[in-house]
């Protein structure tokens, strides 16, 4: 557990300041792909996953 969450705060740090300078490469999009990855796995991942699908539902339901 430390060590990933070693890995984590690393890839939060990177992440934020690949998107804080803007150029955000191929590299950094790895970095944040990780990112995502590792968060899935930890206790946040459920929370964070009905978010995103309770935002999608909400946008989904808009009529132009």
């Amino acid at each position: 557990m430390a060590v990933s969450l070693s890995v984590f705060l690393l890839l939060l740090i990177l992440t934020v300041v690949f998107l804080r300078s803007g150029s955000l490469r191929w590299s950094h999009a790895t970095v944040c792909v990780l990112l995502g990855f590792l968060l899935a796995g930890t206790s946040v991942g459920p929370s964070v996953y009905d978010g995103i699908s309770a935002t999608a539902q909400l946008v989904s339901g808009f009529r132009p």
